[in-house]
């Protein structure tokens, strides 16, 4: 099986090379009694045997597709040697989130555990999302639990010699040469609709913002609602768990003021692809669907069947922006930044993510239950000025386990959403929309919504 990285990979990577950020997942389990460490070792020498260990080559042509190899090194267990209270949780959480990782040249993934002042722990999984999705970390983390060695069998680092290379990603670029003169009518296509007025997929950002280019942390919480509630919830309102989600994420986007011009929401909905034996790290398709918020808390059929007709037109429509993406490993780096929407969001899309159910093994890192469990999204490294490229950033991401769901969010929308404390509020003001019980943020930490 080749190596070559997938176009979507490659192009996710190229993109966070040229922005100089990096997006991650980031699982996290709590424990109201301290872990199993020898268990959290075993789990952590699976992950090293599985499908997050593996790492990307540069080409020696300038134009040259990436391609998967086996590290040289791994990342080490990390054991908080000094306990902290609970209410430094998410603070631990964002300095895991911020260090760093190398996905060229070192490990593309980390795992911590810090102890709780009161006797419970936290640990956390944060992965490069170049070489894991959603689906993908949830599988490399129920493959390491259940002690199952999954590793994508790649060559050696540096095991090519530089004329093989050359030799071997020129053949390659030969190959491709049919998608890329694909790619160039499609994007023509696009600068055509792009001059008569219309946004076409992959037509460049505005120029770089001018303004203050200061790091900023993007604001996260996590929301937890009885699995039954939140499926009963989904039923009265003529919903399944998915659009239930949809509509949690429409009303975000609404309250924060990230709506289209005629006041309706645009959901990102990425739907899982992935196959038996699937090399990709990210094998998804990407739906958008346009809803209207405004009836989300009380009727969610109207979504429901604006999704299911996305998905049909998908299926029937190939996306355009997948089109283009021949084009990324020939761009020089300063380009790629001016055509990052080929492949994100619009400057008014959510994304809401919907994993479904989980299997119970993802909530046992050290071979015992743990009593929470979330995926988050984050992206470290960003500026003000990149985020307000894209008029901010919102994203959802859901799943049941155990009998809870999690939706774990990731929001900042200017001068609405852009601290932790103002979306824990507006999360805890939507659940109340919702008439959902739920807890905002971890245990013993936060309020509670009634």
């Amino acid at each position: 099986m080749s190596n070559v990285l997938d176009l979507v990979d490659h192009t996710i990577f190229s993109l966070e090379r040229a922005a100089g950020t990096t997006s991650l997942i980031q699982c996290v389990w709590v424990y109201d009694r301290p872990v199993e460490v020898a268990g959290l070792r075993r789990f952590h020498n699976h992950l090293q045997r599985g499908r997050l260990t593996r790492r990307i080559e540069l080409s020696p042509l300038p134009f040259g597709r990436y391609r998967w190899v086996t590290p040289n090194a791994h990342s080490q267990l990390e054991i908080v040697a000094i306990p902290r209270p609970r209410a430094q949780f998410d603070a631990w959480l964002a300095e895991q989130a911020n260090r760093p990782l190398d996905i060229e040249h070192g490990s593309p993934w980390h795992l911590a555990v810090l102890p709780f002042t009161d006797g419970g722990a936290g640990v956390s999984l944060v992965a490069s999302h170049t070489v894991a999705d959603g689906m993908g970390g949830c599988l490399a983390v129920a493959e390491a639990a259940s002690g199952y060695d999954s590793a994508i069998d790649a060559p050696a680092a540096g095991s090519r010699r530089r004329w093989q290379a050359l030799r071997e990603d020129a053949r390659q670029t030969v190959r491709d040469i049919p998608a890329i003169r694909r790619a160039l009518v499609a994007a023509a296509r696009s600068a055509r609709a792009a001059r008569r007025g219309r946004t076409g997929a992959g037509s460049p950002l505005p120029a770089r913002s001018t303004g203050a280019d200061e790091l900023i942390t993007l604001p996260t919480a996590t929301i937890f609602v009885d699995a039954d509630a939140w499926t009963a919830r989904a039923n009265a309102l003529g919903g399944t768990s998915n659009s239930l989600l949809a509509g949690v994420a429409a009303r975000l986007a609404e309250r924060a003021g990230r709506v289209t011009a005629d006041g309706s929401v645009t959901l990102g909905v990425p739907v899982n692809a992935r196959t038996a034996n699937d090399t990709r790290a990210n094998a998804v398709t990407n739906v958008d669907v346009t809803v209207d918020a405004t009836r989300a808390t009380t009727d969610l059929r109207e979504i429901r069947s604006a999704t299911k007709q996305a998905l049909i037109h998908r299926q029937q429509v190939p996306d355009e922006r997948m089109a283009l993406l021949p084009l990324v490993p020939l761009l020089p780096r300063r380009l790629v930044r001016r055509w990052v929407n080929v492949y994100t969001p619009s400057t008014t899309s959510v994304a809401s993510s919907q994993l479904g159910s989980a299997p119970s093994i993802v909530n046992r890192p050290d071979g015992t239950d743990a009593d929470y469990i979330s995926l988050l999204s984050v992206c470290p490294g960003l500026t003000k000025a990149t985020v307000q490229l894209s008029n901010g950033l919102m994203a959802l991401i859901s799943a049941e386990v155990n009998g809870r769901v999690f939706v774990s969010v990731l929001a900042y929308q200017p001068d609405s959403v852009t601290s932790k404390e103002e979306l824990q509020q507006v999360l805890s003001n939507i659940m109340d929309d919702f008439s959902l019980p739920a807890t905002i943020g971890w245990p013993s930490n936060v309020p509670t919504s009634n």
